[in-house]
């Protein structure tokens, strides 16, 4: 059993916290991991990706050679598109719909999302919108890792877990919040 993710997105997104997410959870799953290092967050609004690899067997790489990923985890729909190369066949993408427009001749968000559900599969959800609703905007990092679990190798359960266990110490409603947002993010891709 293995999986190779794309992480994606630009800095200031919480790609840190999905990372420790999934790292903590194939830890408590009894599996192997390997992560490259997060690249582009010298800046806030920079682009930033990391390989992340999950295995029951040793791995020897931590990069992800170009048309072997599973799954392309992007929190900015543009910077899922920059990784495409990277996808296998029958891969999916799981995206947010809301575009972070950090450059002046950002595409017109309605071609980027075209070309996003041209992958094999994706899953593109509102991911500001059901933030809002699950408390604070800043778990729309949180919202698409819950669109993603589906798709992941990990148990749910680890996920909650290790949700809980970086959030508990800012407060019951943060905490709250982003268990919401994952909840939010798990139902929206059903219905992706």
């Amino acid at each position: 059993m293995k999986q190779d993710i794309i992480l994606a997105g630009v800095g200031g997104q919480g790609i840190l916290s999905i990372a420790y997410v999934i790292d903590n959870a194939a830890l408590a799953d009894g599996l192997f991991f390997k992560q490259a290092e997060v690249h582009g967050m010298a800046q806030r609004g920079g682009a930033v990706q990391s390989h992340m690899r999950l295995s029951s067997d040793a791995i020897w790489s931590d990069l992800i050679p170009k048309g072997e990923a599973d799954m392309i985890l992007s929190v900015e729909p543009l910077e899922a598109l920059r990784y495409f190369e990277y996808l296998r066949p029958g891969g999916i993408v799981v995206t947010s719909s809301t575009p972070y427009r950090n450059i002046p001749d950002y595409p017109d968000i309605d071609r980027v999302l075209e070309a996003v559900r041209k992958a094999p599969r994706s899953v593109v959800v509102d991911s500001e919108k059901l933030a809002r609703e699950a408390g604070t905007v800043k778990a729309q990092n949180i919202v698409l890792l819950g669109a993603a679990a589906g798709s992941l190798i990990l148990k749910e359960a680890s996920l909650l877990a290790t949700i809980d266990a970086l959030f508990r110490g800012r407060g019951a409603a943060v905490l709250e919040a982003n268990l919401k947002a994952f909840e939010l993010g798990k139902k929206a891709a059903l219905g992706a």
